[in-house]
């Protein structure tokens, strides 16, 4: 289920089998030129790894609206920040709360996060339609729906 007015319709019906949620975190800098494409790349890449990540886990899984933070701000703030979302969000019945980025500045506080850090690592800089791109993404999701089925 996605952040939308019929799926949360549904979450409300049928909240005792969703028991899991994921907030993808999402860098965002506009200083760095060079660095533009790459972090919008990721952005795409990652908004479709998780929508195939959705359908894998249908039934089980509710996919929250992005976590947006400044790529170069405090990990620590934002480590802050991001523990106060799952507060709110635990005040729904989940029992498992995952967090999927590219960004792997996010181990550093890995131990500190109210939840379970899956870290991607990112895909080559190239057109998202290609079939390469798709088999890997259709690999990565096969292998981190596994990974989220062993919590269960």
């Amino acid at each position: 289920m996605k952040w939308r007015k019929n799926d949360m319709e549904q979450y409300v019906e049928a909240k005792e089998y969703i028991d899991t949620v994921i907030i993808p975190l999402i860098p965002f800098q506009m200083a760095k030129d060079q660095e533009l494409s790459k972090d919008s790349f990721q952005n795409e890449a990652l908004a479709l790894f998780l929508t195939e990540m959705e359908k894998e886990l249908s039934g089980r899984l509710l996919l929250t609206p992005n976590y947006h933070y400044i790529k170069a701000s405090d990990l620590e703030l934002e480590k802050d920040r991001l523990n106060l979302w799952v507060a709110n969000v635990q005040e729904q019945p989940f029992k498992h709360i995952f967090f999927i980025t590219f960004d792997s500045q996010w181990k550093k506080v890995e131990k500190d996060l109210a939840g379970t850090l899956i870290w991607l690592p990112g895909f080559p800089t190239s057109d998202l339609i290609s079939k390469e791109v798709q088999q890997m993404v259709r690999g990565q999701v096969s292998e981190i729906s596994e990974l989220i089925r062993s919590y269960w």
